[in-house]
């Protein structure tokens, strides 16, 4: 997998309900690493972030949640220092899950 293909993303929720919330949170720790409660890092190609976008729509209600995401650039143009935490942070894999 070439670093040129692979984007970082910041994918972050807002969900009332706990059951939609414990779906949406799940989804995205088999995408990324969870940074902060409501807040992921996931790295993969377009193709892929497009099929985690469907299904996150599918698993939301559109009138009262929201998701946001952030397309941080390629992984390749990426790297530690385009995140800066103040305080306890978690840990980010270099390159994240590879997801194909």
């Amino acid at each position: 997998m070439s670093l040129d293909d692979v984007r970082r993303y910041l994918i972050a929720y807002d969900i009332s309900d706990d059951v939609r919330r414990t779906k949406v949170a799940k989804k995205l720790e088999s995408y990324g690493d969870r940074v902060q409660y409501s807040v992921f890092i996931v790295d993969t190609r377009p193709a892929k972030f497009l099929r985690l976008r469907t299904q996150l729509t599918d698993m939301i209600d559109e009138g009262t949640d929201s998701v946001l995401f952030c397309n941080l650039g390629t992984l390749r143009a990426n790297n530690r220092r385009s995140l800066d935490v103040i305080g306890c942070s978690r840990t980010i894999t270099d390159h994240g899950p590879a997801i194909l």
